[in-house]
């Protein structure tokens, strides 16, 4: 799903194995989980062999891809990318950095956030627009989960150039509903897509203070991505 967000110039690997083969993860990757449960474990390494065929999709060998603050992961001189692993899909994405300033991806399970997580990670106004919360299993959009998927690529997008970290209430989206609507009920039909803009409350000179995404549901994951170009100034007449 995640190539359906990004342009051609970004490339992208994604499955929806929970494993991969022993021997996949390269020495230095595997001393990061040695001490890690079965489940971190499983998430490293599939996300790692997605980033492997998104490095040969701009015809690179395959790296270790070892991380930095908070996980963050670390990518060849020359290259921006960005990881993403939930149940049930795990995704890269990876572009030359001549090409690309910043990009984030993120994956979620298509179902309401957890109680009491959703008045932590959104705004008044960002609750009043989205609506209340879909019920579980009734078929609707959840769009408290799509939400926060975005924030995630928002901040995956801010981090690596700013090394700022972004609070969840210091961004601020709106929701351009469904371009491919569902049945018409209120569900999402077998796919459902849209776009975002993400205006940044923390305001860096490093990049635009609005960001724009897409997201997509289909097959009950979420996908979402932000890319800001290195030209994004001259874009915007700056």
């Amino acid at each position: 799903m995640i190539e359906l967000l990004l342009p051609g110039d970004v490339s992208t690997a994604a499955t929806r194995a929970e494993t991969v083969p022993d021997g996949t993860l390269f020495p230095e990757e595997e001393a990061l989980i040695a001490k890690s449960v079965a489940k971190r474990r499983n998430d490293f390494a599939t996300a790692r062999a997605c980033a492997r065929r998104a490095m040969a999709g701009l015809g690179l060998p395959p790296v270790p891809v070892l991380h930095g603050h908070r996980g963050r992961p670390l990518w060849p001189e020359g290259i921006v990318g960005t990881l993403t692993h939930c149940t049930g899909y795990r995704a890269a994405a990876l572009a030359r950095a001549t090409d690309v300033l910043s990009l984030g991806i993120d994956a979620e399970p298509h179902g309401p956030l957890p109680t009491g997580v959703r008045e932590l990670v959104t705004l008044p106004a960002e609750r009043e627009r989205i609506g209340p919360p879909a019920p579980e299993g009734m078929g609707e959009m959840h769009w408290d989960r799509i939400l926060f998927s975005a924030k995630e690529s928002v901040f995956k997008t801010w981090y690596p150039v700013t090394g700022v970290e972004l609070d969840f209430l210091e961004a601020d989206l709106t929701f351009h509903r469904p371009d491919t609507p569902g049945s018409g009920d209120g569900s999402p039909g077998p796919a459902a897509e849209g776009t975002f803009t993400a205006r940044l409350l923390l305001t860096d000179p490093a990049l635009p203070t609005t960001l724009h995404g897409r997201w997509r549901v289909e097959d009950e994951i979420v996908v979402t991505a932000v890319l800001v170009r290195p030209d994004w100034r001259e874009r915007e007449g700056m």
